[in-house]
């Protein structure tokens, strides 16, 4: 296992769960993983992070894949990268056979996810879908912002699931993220405090001094009143 160590308090990580799974994450595809004692079989290269900096260097044809749901990548994304249109990580497999990236199939891929694990089984996926040059970054993006923080490739914030919602691999890093409400510059998410709805959006600090009970914008008839 592949330790990560990153800074909070029991507040930010309040539950310990340990959990049974057919899949470590679910992409609906069980029976296409097998793993042995060196991991999932068949899946991409890994690169180090600064391999995967030679390989952009080497080729002008390298496409980022992002592995995280949509929503993750508002704050945070490899330059250029490609976004999925995701809400959950069974959504990947409608969307890899939808026809929409057979563009790409013959290129250099990188896909990226926040610790590499989903990417281990995104890249076997793939691979069987006929993508042919499937890389994936050792250790994630986590391990790539530790290694150039704000000066390689990534640029934004890195969205977590945990009570902070989001990390900077420096104090220098970029805000790509827009408030959906006025549209400012903004790396804030929140949940819909609606319990039906729970969506996580983001909000500036303006927006959430004018509603400090914030919902999402689906919701803003309910946010005036």
């Amino acid at each position: 296992m592949e330790f990560k160590w990153s800074d909070g308090g029991k507040d930010d990580f309040p539950d310990l769960q340990i959990k049974v799974r057919d899949e470590i994450v679910t992409f609906g595809v069980p029976d296409e993983i097998v793993v042995d004692e060196n991991g999932v079989v068949g899946g991409g290269i890994h690169l180090k992070p600064e391999e995967v900096n030679e390989l952009v260097a080497k080729r002008d044809d390298v496409v980022f894949f992002d592995g995280r749901n949509a929503f993750e990548a508002k704050i945070g994304k490899f330059r250029d990268a490609i976004v999925p249109q995701t809400e959950t990580t069974r959504d990947f497999i409608a969307e890899l056979e939808s026809g929409k990236y057979d563009h790409i199939k013959d290129k250099p891929i990188v896909t990226y996810c926040t610790g590499g694990i989903r990417c281990e089984v995104l890249s076997l996926i793939m691979k069987n879908r006929g993508f042919k040059e499937i890389y994936q970054i050792e250790g994630g993006i986590v391990r790539y912002g530790e290694k150039y923080r704000d000066r390689g490739l990534w640029e934004g914030s890195l969205y977590v699931f945990d009570a902070r919602l989001n990390v900077e691999f420096s104090p220098s890093a970029s805000v790509i993220g827009e408030c959906d409400y006025c549209n400012s510059p903004t790396n804030h998410f929140y949940n819909c405090e609606l319990s039906d709805c729970r969506k996580r959006f983001l909000l500036c600090d303006s927006c959430f001094e004018q509603h400090p009970i914030p919902r999402c914008p689906s919701h803003a008839t309910s946010l005036a009143n």
